[in-house]
């Protein structure tokens, strides 16, 4: 289903990401080379993309905190202002038991108060993320809330697998507020967004589809009044490159869109992939005033997709048809 744009505009500021604090060469995955062999590829790092990854001896509270507190200060906002805490994970730790702690952590330390309701977000795997956007998007759409800070933290618990068939895995947590003003310098307006999905092919097992990927692409441009051509860019997840030029490619994407610089440098970290992207193509000069970049993830039976425009800052100005 796609989000039609909504008669009340609604923003994404000030993304933000934390990475797990230890370094480490790809040679250090435990037992790489056997699990390329189990999975039939063959052992040539640059084909790939195996870099470094990034590991971490903090809680996943720790990172989420991290990295909600981040934003917080980079869009100048107060805690007690945040009306709203969608918190995502890949696997939320212990059961109904434990997860009023873990909640009552990340809040206290972020500095969220009780005028701020919670909600949580985990079996989109690593498309929660974008699910929470637009979750938050719809909140604040309709009027129930004003701004929703929206964080997904995750960590590999068992080293055997941080080397799976389509990523390295990294450590760590992203996030970014949605809400009816934007904040900060690094705002973007949410133009629109959609999601596709084949329940019969959630397991684990299948691929990414592409064609869930040119459905989404079809809904969020309909839903924009744009051509494929006008994305400037697509931050999607960093699986090994070939997986993503592939996809994507098949999806209807040039080479030139996609963004593969942080395949190498630190891998998939979950959910947190398409803010990362956008934060370091941000860094790099890559982010243009008033450019539309589209956050995409895929996991076998879902994709979704959410589409941004930059909003230029007070010193930026844009020549007509410069963009």
């Amino acid at each position: 289903m796609s989000l039609q744009p909504s008669s009340v505009p609604v923003h994404l500021s000030a993304p933000r990401y934390v990475l797990g604090e230890q370094e480490a060469d790809h040679t250090t995955v435990d037992n790489l080379l056997e699990r390329a062999r189990q999975f039939g590829m063959p052992p040539k790092a640059a084909l790939w993309g195996w870099g470094t990854v990034r590991r971490t001896a903090k809680s996943l509270e720790t990172l989420a905190v991290e990295s909600g507190r981040a934003t917080l200060d980079a869009a100048g906002a107060d805690p007690a202002g945040v009306d709203c805490l969608i918190l995502c994970s890949t696997r939320f730790p212990g059961g109904p038991r434990t997860h009023g702690n873990f909640v009552e952590r990340v809040m206290s330390g972020i500095g969220l108060g009780e005028g701020t309701a919670f909600t949580g977000l985990t079996l989109g795997r690593c498309t929660n993320l974008l699910g929470a956007i637009r979750t938050a998007q719809a909140l604040v759409a309709a009027g129930m809330h004003r701004r929703v800070l929206v964080v997904t933290t995750d960590r590999v618990s068992d080293e055997s697998v941080r080397m799976e068939s389509f990523a390295l895995f990294s450590d760590g947590a992203a996030s970014c507020l949605v809400s009816a003003e934007p904040l900060g310098t690094q705002a973007y307006e949410l133009v629109a967004g959609a999601s596709a999905q084949n329940p019969g092919a959630l397991d684990w097992s299948n691929e990414i589809s592409s064609d869930l990927g040119r459905a989404v692409n079809e809904r969020i441009l309909e839903a924009a009044g744009m051509k494929l051509g006008d994305i400037h860019g697509v931050l999607h997840p960093n699986l090994y490159k070939p997986v993503v030029v592939l996809k994507e490619r098949q999806a209807g994407f040039t080479r030139e869109q996609l963004f593969l610089d942080n395949i190498q440098r630190f891998g998939h970290c979950f959910a947190a992939d398409p803010l990362i992207n956008l934060v370091d193509r941000a860094a790099a000069g890559a982010v243009k005033p008033n450019g539309h970049y589209l956050l995409a993830s895929s996991v076998p039976g879902v994709r979704v997709g959410v589409l941004l425009r930059k909003l230029p800052t007070a010193d930026q100005t844009t020549t007509e048809g410069e963009y």
